[in-house]
């Protein structure tokens, strides 16, 4: 079965450029973002390992974690992420795992079951599914999973946003709209009845249709 959005994230423990980790136990109390790579030295990969860089503060700004993969051993992470600072101006500052075994991208779907072998004698082509984000909340529930070509450059500025409102809705019972940014009005529930809403929003909502309950972000 594929893994899917409200499941729990498959365990595991793996080496990583930042040493052996168990991903529950590294989560802890935290939010979570794996992203793979089908191959080292790939381009468009690259870019992305060196701009997640750049942009950690924002994932720790908002306790998030992040844990990049490729299917590829250890000692090649190593000059990869020397080519990542000199190109892209800042190296990979998160664990990357080295998922040289498959055994991560197998558990989580990217790859079939019965993928075996040296990892060497695999091209980027062979490995193209292992192109997915996962954002995983303190649960250990995935809470989103997006799948790109090995041709598009993943936008990183969409996770933090889609975090963001991940965070905003396990907080309050509301859901955000289309294109909401951080500080626009948002929805509140189907789950939550007109009289809660009373109770909630004791100014009441914006309705252009009944089933349409328009409020200001809560605090």
């Amino acid at each position: 079965m594929a893994l899917q959005i409200g499941d729990t994230a498959p365990d595991f423990e793996t080496e990583t450029t930042e040493g052996k980790l168990r991903f529950h136990d590294w989560i802890g109390d935290s939010w979570a973002v794996l992203f793979s790579h089908p191959k080292d030295f790939t381009p468009v990969c690259t870019t992305e390992l060196g701009y997640m860089a750049r942009i950690k503060p924002e994932f720790d700004r908002r306790g998030v974690k992040i844990l990049g993969l490729s299917v590829d051993p250890s000692e090649k992470h190593a000059d990869w992420v020397r080519d990542i600072e000199e190109t892209q101006g800042t190296a990979p500052n998160y664990p990357i795992i080295a998922d040289s075994d498959f055994q991560v991208s197998k558990l989580y779907g990217m790859l079939p079951a019965d993928v075996s072998g040296d990892p060497a004698g695999r091209t980027p082509a062979d490995n193209q599914t292992v192109r997915n984000v996962f954002v995983i909340g303190p649960d250990k529930k995935v809470k989103l999973i997006l799948v790109y070509p090995m041709s598009t450059g993943r936008n990183f500025d969409e996770v933090l946003r889609v975090i963001d409102s991940l965070q905003l809705t396990a907080k309050h019972q509301v859901s955000t709209p289309v294109n909401w940014q951080p500080g626009e009005k948002v929805i509140i529930s189907g789950s939550v009845s007109d009289e809660q809403a009373r109770e909630q929003y004791p100014e009441g909502w914006e309705s252009p249709k009944p089933y349409i309950r328009i409020v200001p972000q809560p605090s």
